[in-house]
């Protein structure tokens, strides 16, 4: 999957499990908002799924920029 893809997948609801750093992250929704959760750490929450992949941190790099070590997990 590229990250467009993604993008749009997450857009029109899919959540996704994947790690970074040894650490496992969720990406989740629900009628409140999206989040970008640490599993047994913080959640940031966002509007919706663009606010999320747009503002979203991961020590501080956005999914973005850690896609092409992530990629092959979605």
């Amino acid at each position: 999957m590229d990250y467009k893809e993604m993008e749009e997948s997450i857009g029109y609801g899919e959540e996704y499990n994947f790690y970074y750093k040894d650490k496992e992250f969720w990406i989740s929704q629900n009628p409140d908002g999206n989040y970008l959760t640490e599993v047994d750490g913080e959640t940031q929450e966002f509007k919706n799924s663009e606010d999320l992949l747009n503002n979203a941190r991961i020590n501080g790099k956005s999914i973005r920029e850690i896609w092409e070590e992530i990629k092959d997990q979605f």
